[in-house]
């Protein structure tokens, strides 16, 4: 797979539900931390993702926020 995005995350898929039309997919990058994306069923479906696939999690956004405690 080649892409543009620079900010590409390997990890693992935790779980994935279904809603009516979208699912959302947890991803396990390490070190305690969960990334979460929201996609369609159709796209779940024929990537065929499940608990336990390994993945990357490619972000891209036109804005990034910054936030400390």
């Amino acid at each position: 797979m080649r892409i543009s995005a620079r900010n590409q995350i390997k990890g693992k898929v935790v779980e994935v539900t279904k809603g009516a039309t979208t699912s959302h997919v947890r991803v396990d990058i390490g070190g305690g931390q969960i990334v979460t994306a929201s996609i369609t069923n159709e796209a779940v479906d024929q990537l065929g993702l499940k608990a336990g696939g390994a993945v990357t999690a490619v972000i891209k956004a036109s804005d990034v926020m910054i936030a400390v405690d």
